[in-house]
């Protein structure tokens, strides 16, 4: 247990490495991370990155990522219960940010922002799901792994399949309408800097790796979630089909709720990307989900068909 804990661990930390040598590199600043955390560390401040300074934050870094991997290893073993997944999301967002976190407030950080949270969020899940998903083959879990999982649960699994299909929807519309006005990821970087920011304006808009894919997983799990409401409610349309009119009602609130959700909680954000769109992109969506669940429930249209009449 310990020697996987170790080589987990090590992955996780490799993850988180390749994470923010990536991102540094995008922001025209490479190995900026680790040279911020070595001062932090330090209680110093370097102007200049260096070989050495890298060299000896790395090595402290993967050292802590092998203990951790460790009591995660153990912490598996103990439970057998939870998912390999949820356990590496548990892994991500909790045991690594309260590691990271508490190591900053005693080093005496000047400020908790040294590095941007929404990397922060971004690798460790990431890290998370590499660790488990080690974890789960080396040590010969029968239980499925990833998506697989969800075979035992079909409601939820042919949700989640839906909400992704409705988030690649939106997604594809948005990019392409940045690309075609010359600011590729415009959008995901205004609604992130919106709702994990708190921005006030387009002139707060932060337009980088991290908040965008930080955003991108907030949007997907949005629309997971009305995924596996809107097959839930095809399910029970199929045993009572006078609840069509409930699917129909849904959506069209599902609709509604994301405008009014934006126009109240960032009025500026429709004025940067153009209410129009939004609206369009969600009623793609819906319209992409609605095909999905129409298509892969046979009962459902023989149902609608036969008794097209709504009731309520």
């Amino acid at each position: 247990m310990v020697v996987h804990g170790v080589t987990g661990g090590l992955l996780a930390g490799l993850v988180v490495a390749l994470w923010f040598l990536v991102a540094d590199t995008l922001a025209g600043h490479p190995f900026r991370t680790p040279t911020l955390l070595a001062g932090v560390l330090l209680n110093r401040e370097f102007s200049e990155v260096t070989f050495r300074l890298v060299t000896a934050y790395t090595v402290l870094h993967f050292g802590v990522f092998a203990i951790l991997g460790v009591v995660m290893a153990w912490i598996s073993a103990a439970f057998t219960a939870p998912p390999r997944v949820l356990l590496g999301l548990v892994f991500g967002l909790l045991l690594q940010e309260v590691t990271f976190y508490v190591g900053l407030l005693l080093l005496h950080a000047p400020h908790l922002g040294v590095v941007p949270w929404p990397h922060v969020v971004g690798a460790n899940i990431a890290a998370g799901l590499v660790l488990m998903t080690y974890l789960h083959y080396a040590e010969r879990d029968p239980r499925p792994l990833g998506l697989s999982a969800l075979r035992n649960h079909p409601v939820l699994a042919r949700g989640v399949v839906n909400g992704l299909i409705g988030a690649a929807v939106v997604a594809v519309w948005f990019f392409v309408l940045d690309l075609a006005s010359g600011t590729p990821l415009r959008t995901p970087a205004a609604l992130g800097s919106a709702l994990l920011l708190g921005a006030a304006g387009p002139g707060e808009i932060v337009a980088t790796f991290g908040l965008v894919a930080a955003y991108t997983v907030v949007h997907i799990a949005a629309f997971v979630i009305a995924g596996v409401v809107f097959v839930a409610l095809a399910e029970h349309v199929e045993r009572v089909p006078a609840m069509a009119l409930l699917v129909l009602l849904t959506a069209i609130l599902f609709e509604g709720l994301i405008l009014a959700t934006i126009g109240v909680g960032a009025q500026w954000v429709l004025g940067t990307v153009g209410w129009w769109s939004v609206a369009v992109a969600n009623l793609l969506a819906v319209l992409a989900m609605g095909w999905q669940v129409w298509r892969t429930h046979p009962l459902l249209q023989r149902r609608l068909l036969e008794h097209p009449q709504l009731r309520v």
